[in-house]
């Protein structure tokens, strides 16, 4: 299966700029609840989390509009594009172009680009695990369950999007007995799973929210 990549750009980009947007990409990640990239190694997310427990911005730079970041995704995505009018299928050029705008956290333009790639390659798990937590983040749970869902059925043992379909029952439907099911199957396929420990650490938090009704959204982790 080919799973979704960093988007790569000869298009320089400025030393503020690229330092802004990794904050960004990492305060995304803690704000969604440790969501993973379809491709994304669970090693990278402790690396990630830890770096954003306290993120900094360096002196003089403030956090960027939503419009900033709009523009810098665009800068970005630019030459991609151009060399995508010479080959619109192209589903790696869709998939980074993808990435760009997920990165930016323009989570509709990237569903978009995701969609484009999966008319091509149906079965491509990354991207569709990518798109289902783009959903997420729109706060379409439903949406990116059914997606996370049908990524396993090309791919059922396919550890992060186990890992993100445990945390979008447990946050957005408040489901602990599937939430755990699915954290459960990952450890039970992947034994050699390097998040183990966080699969095991989210597993206890979301037991305590046992007595909470299903479908009752939860707060995000912290």
């Amino acid at each position: 299966m080919t799973d979704t990549n960093r988007a790569t750009s000869n298009e320089p980009w400025t030393s503020v700029q690229a330092y802004v947007l990794a904050v960004i990409c990492l305060l995304v990640g803690i704000a969604g609840g440790w969501l993973i990239r379809g491709s994304q190694s669970p090693a990278a997310v402790e690396t990630a989390s830890a770096a954003a427990a306290a993120p900094t911005v360096a002196p003089g730079t403030q956090t960027p509009t939503p419009a900033q970041m709009q523009k810098m995704a665009d800068a970005q995505a630019a030459p991609l594009l151009e060399k995508l009018k010479a080959d619109p299928n192209n589903v790696g050029l869709l998939a980074n172009i993808g990435n760009v705008y997920y990165d930016a956290q323009e989570f509709p333009t990237a569903i978009d680009y995701y969609q484009r790639v999966l008319k091509v390659e149906p079965a491509n798990t990354g991207v569709r695990t990518d798109m289902a937590t783009a959903y997420w983040y729109t706060g379409n749970a439903d949406t990116s369950i059914a997606e996370l869902q049908k990524s396993l059925s090309y791919e059922p043992n396919k550890a992060n999007t186990l890992f993100n379909l445990g945390i979008v029952e447990w946050q957005g439907k408040m489901d602990i007995e599937k939430a755990t099911a699915s954290w459960q199957k990952l450890l039970d396929t992947n034994p050699n799973y390097e998040g183990k420990d966080k699969v095991l650490e989210l597993m206890a938090q979301a037991k305590k929210h046992s007595g909470v009704k299903p479908g009752t959204p939860a707060k995000p982790l912290q």
